[in-house]
């Protein structure tokens, strides 16, 4: 594929991250769409104005308003499939926007302007979604369009010094029919767990395309490399009560452990990360090694 056709249409483009990643290697945003008018705004702010943005629920879009285009991304709502969030699934008010995007692809085959490549991208609890039904439906649907698919996990950890695992999905446009190996062990490697290796084993009615993908990087990157060294009145250091707040969502022992980090003698920090458990805010938190 050379460089005129690496052409992308971004679904569910939030503030444009995908847009990041595939422009880093050479392909060209030529649509974007997503719902959010704030996300809109922070999009726009970053890429300068990009009339290629259509702010407007996916299941509303048009046709005629998608150009053609050899990639289309879609990064859908994790809401109704994350661990931490309702369990919906793919029938949920807010992840069951995926069947918007299988109608544009729809519509797109009609009129014979089919990417010849889909990436759909979220959570790992779309894998386990509804005892995997709810991902054996989208790859189904993918295969019913004319893709044989490939799934792998990657970890920003290898990236970065953070740990956020995501669920890939590549769509290729063919005819050619592929076989699956039937050795279990086959599918298992850095980026396919065991629970999707099983997956595709237990799967031979979808229409897979599994590739041999090369080894991960290494982060050398700890987090102190990223810590900016602000001033102690700097103002973007956090008020005492957004702090309180924060710590009060944490659970009784990250509580315990960031009062023993604040109460020490050595500068030490950690990260936190805020969730949803049953319909509450909560805040998970965990330290890492103190500076020098």
């Amino acid at each position: 594929m050379n460089g005129s056709e690496k052409t992308i249409a971004e679904f569910f483009a939030g503030i444009g991250l995908m847009r990041i990643g595939l422009e880093n290697a050479g392909w060209q945003i030529a649509f974007a769409n997503d719902i959010d008018e704030e996300k809109w705004q922070m999009y726009r702010d970053h890429f300068g104005d990009t009339g290629e943005f259509i702010v407007r629920d996916i299941h509303k879009l048009r046709p005629s308003e998608i150009p053609t285009v050899a990639l289309a991304t879609a990064s859908f709502p994790c809401n109704d499939l994350s661990l931490a969030g309702t369990r919906h699934g793919l029938a949920g008010a807010q992840s069951s926007a995926f069947w918007g995007f299988i109608d544009i692809l729809k519509a797109l085959k009609r009129e014979r302007r089919l990417p010849a490549l889909v990436l759909l991208e979220n959570v790992t609890g779309f894998l386990s979604s509804h005892d995997g039904h709810d991902f054996e439906d989208a790859l189904l649907a993918l295969n019913s369009l004319g893709y044989t698919v490939d799934a792998f996990i990657i970890d920003a950890a290898n990236f970065v010094p953070q740990s956020r695992q995501r669920l890939f999905v590549i769509g290729i446009r063919t005819r050619q029919a592929y076989e699956l190996k039937e050795t279990p062990g086959f599918y298992e490697s850095e980026v396919r767990p065991p629970a999707l290796a099983s997956f595709i084993l237990m799967h031979p009615d979808i229409n897979w395309r599994i590739r041999e993908l090369p080894p991960l990087p290494k982060c050398s990157k700890r987090l102190a490399d990223m810590l900016e060294d602000l001033a102690p009145n700097h103002q973007m250091w956090w008020s005492r009560q957004r702090c309180e707040y924060m710590l009060n969502q944490m659970s009784p022992r990250h509580r315990a452990e960031a009062e023993t980090m604040i109460q020490g003698h050595t500068i030490r920090y950690g990260t936190v990360f805020r969730r949803v458990r049953h319909g509450k805010s909560v805040a998970n938190g965990e330290e890492a090694p103190a500076l020098n």
